[in-house]
């Protein structure tokens, strides 16, 4: 039994290493799974004199319908695009956005790709395509204009930076590095002030935090509707060791 606990870790280990950033991965067993998604936060801005009221619905469905012809051609239902008015309107300077919105796109089993044997393409390669494709993407979505019953609106388009990882990994590392270098000086000066040593903690990189998310999610089916320390267990370890 230890055996085959040890082999199926380390086959966890090695699929989440190699990963295709289309795919998604499943933790725990218990029906859940981190799925891939590329998310977009939108803004627009007015590109005439008008003064003509916004219509969040109008813009949406513009845009939806870009997003769903040619040549982009995606499936996105209607709850992953909202369009949001600015608050205020009259107030805005006319060079300030006139709203903002948020964009999921789900659906990305259409960059998967095989080689000349049939075999999927390897985590690099893969990566390279969906990244590549993102950017392609955010450019066209940067440089449309939309003319709604004579009123003109331009976007700009940005990744969220939570969603460029190497950009993440950095971020947190030095704000990380910082928060522990303040941690010890910290417990320096109670050695000096105090003369005792008390226990302070400094968070990771590879720090998990978890907010507003259903307990259910934790729970063991039929024991109990509360989160469960060993199911907990076993759905992060998926990710790596827990320290």
């Amino acid at each position: 039994l230890k055996k085959n606990m040890a082999s199926s870790s380390s086959a966890r280990r090695r699929r989440l290493q190699y990963l295709s950033p289309t795919e998604a991965l499943e933790i725990g067993g218990g029906g859940l799974s981190l799925s891939p998604r590329v998310k977009l936060l939108l803004t627009l801005f007015r590109s005439d004199p008008a003064v003509k009221p916004i219509d969040e619905w109008k813009l949406k469905v513009a845009l939806l319908d870009f997003l769903r012809s040619h040549p982009l051609s995606l499936s996105v239902p209607d709850d992953d695009l909202v369009i949001r008015r600015r608050p205020d309107l009259h107030k805005r300077k006319r060079d300030e956005p006139v709203a903002s919105g948020t964009l999921y796109v789900r659906d990305l089993g259409f960059l998967k790709s095989e080689n000349r044997e049939g075999d999927e393409e390897d985590e690099e390669a893969s990566r390279k395509r969906f990244l590549d494709w993102r950017s392609t993407f955010v450019d066209r979505l940067a440089g449309i204009d939309l003319n709604l019953e004579g009123v003109k609106f331009k976007m700009t388009v940005e990744i969220p930076p939570a969603d460029d990882f190497e950009l993440m990994k950095k971020s947190w590392e030095d704000y990380y590095t910082s928060q522990l270098l303040d941690s010890r000086n910290y417990i320096l000066s109670l050695i000096l002030e105090q003369g005792s040593l008390r226990r302070a903690f400094a968070r990771r990189p590879d720090t998990v935090v978890v907010r507003g998310v259903p307990s259910r999610w934790f729970a063991e089916p039929r024991v109990s509707s509360k989160a469960s320390l060993l199911v907990t267990h076993t759905i992060f370890s998926t990710l790596g060791k827990i320290r």
